[in-house]
């Protein structure tokens, strides 16, 4: 097993690896900026390095710092976590040429999903099932109209470097795609570095399902199951849930074997997860993306299967089998504890007064901040994860409703009030909800 563990990464992913590595009696580094010097996870670690002021690119996406951290304290593995460094196929290379042990996918695996539409393509040739989409980027906005008259109005513009819900935008005539592409254009110039352009159908109604895949250490590739994310504002997560109650085992079984194919295709190795949209009126499901990394939402997977993922990327890293249990039993849910405004899901950063967190059987809080600490605006609003475990979907959701009610944060904004009117929402207490749940209680 590794001997030493370099967490590249801050908040509450950070703080989750470091309690898996401490439990597994690997040494932890946590590394960290000027502004998160009073975050609890410095603390936690068994060392801490300072790598830079609160700009992401001069920490946390500051390899050169990173690399300078891990050579002082004599790491000997780095895991990522999930954003920053976590899908950057040159960082990979960079850790692993310096001897040291990437806890994470092949460079050459992320540089293949990390395109959209090269993705798109190596999964169609490997018998994934995709939407209607461009198979080239996209240069202009007479080749964007060209590809739309094809695949028909409406239709998705996206960013083919993005992930994480960024740069994407619904056009439904040309008028709007001409505007559109530019915009998405701009935005993945400016935001990733590559202005490429994808066009695919858009699905008004549509539901947002993943797999979690694990590249285990002698190549095979088996697949977990599967997690609801429909629950989404800007199309970026909010509520997650497994298993998801729109998959029968017929579909369960069909989803699960073209996540393997998927992982199969680029030699997969470690955890990763392959997202779907599933039409919910045909049972069709399509290749979204492929995130080469932890998801945020990993928490559900672990309870419905007993197990700690993390142990097993340092397990699969170490060239150590996984310890992985038969089945699946019950329901979880997990629910996004956001700095922003419940209404308008706008940032609310701020110093934490009040941080009091549910318990109780069933109940798990997965936190980045403590009573004290300062929510910055420099990164990510997430706060915590709030999870939850139930016999069945009514156990959870009972338990959901009581820990909303009993988790207290006075300082920043928060989208509490948000969880505990979907909780009462009779659409999404059905289970037949889908990806404008959210803009319809808005």
């Amino acid at each position: 097993m590794i001997e030493s563990l370099l967490v590249a990464n801050r908040g509450e992913i950070a703080r989750r690896i470091i309690r898996t590595a401490n439990r597994l009696g690997i040494r932890t580094i946590a590394v960290y900026s000027e502004a998160d010097a009073d975050l609890p996870f410095v603390r936690e670690a068994d060392e801490a390095v300072a790598i830079g002021p609160a700009n992401p690119a001069q920490s946390y996406r500051n390899a050169d710092a990173i690399m300078a951290a891990a050579k002082s304290t004599g790491a000997r593995a780095i895991h990522p976590g999930y954003g920053f460094l976590s899908e950057n196929a040159d960082f990979a290379r960079t850790v692993e040429a310096n001897g040291l042990v990437w806890v994470g996918p092949g460079a050459e695996a992320i540089s293949a999903m990390g395109d959209k539409i090269n993705a798109r393509n190596l999964m169609a040739a490997a018998g994934v099932p995709v939407a209607p989409g461009s198979q080239d980027p996209a240069e202009t906005a007479d080749a964007a109209l060209a590809a739309a008259a094809t695949i028909g109005f409406p239709v998705m513009v996206k960013a083919a470097a993005g992930g994480g819900g960024m740069g994407m935008s619904v056009a439904n005539d040309e008028d709007e795609l001409r505007k559109e592409f530019e915009k998405v254009r701009a935005f993945a110039e400016r935001m990733f570095g590559d202005g490429s352009v994808l066009i695919e159908r858009y699905f008004p109604r549509v539901r947002h399902v993943e797999v979690q895949i694990l590249g285990l250490a002698d190549g095979r590739v088996v697949a977990l199951s599967e997690r609801e994310c429909s629950v989404q504002r800007r199309n970026q997560k909010l509520v997650e849930e497994a298993p998801s109650p729109a998959v029968s085992p017929e579909l369960r079984e069909r989803l699960l074997a073209a996540a393997v194919k998927a992982g199969e295709a680029v030699g997969y190795r470690n955890a990763g997860t392959v997202e779907c949209l599933l039409d919910p009126a045909t049972g069709d499901f399509f290749f979204l993306e492929m995130n080469t990394r932890l998801q945020v939402e990993h928490p559900i997977t672990e309870l419905i299967h007993g197990i700690d993922l993390v142990e097993q990327q340092l397990r699969i890293a170490s060239g150590l089998e996984p310890t992985l249990r038969e089945g699946q039993a019950g329901h979880a849910i997990e629910l996004r504890i956001n700095a922003e405004d419940p209404k308008r899901f706008l940032p609310g950063p701020g110093k934490v007064a009040t941080w009091v967190e549910p318990s109780g059987e069933g109940v798990r809080v997965d936190s980045g901040y403590a009573e004290g600490t300062t929510v910055t605006p420099f990164y990510d609003s997430l706060m915590a994860k709030l999870i939850v475990f139930g016999a069945d979907r009514d156990d959870a959701l009972a338990k959901a409703r009581a820990a909303v009610a009993g988790f207290r944060i006075a300082g920043p904004k928060n989208n509490l009030p948000f969880f505990a009117e979907l909780l009462e929402n009779q659409e999404f207490l059905s289970g037949d909800y889908d990806t404008g749940i959210v803009a319809r209680m808005r």
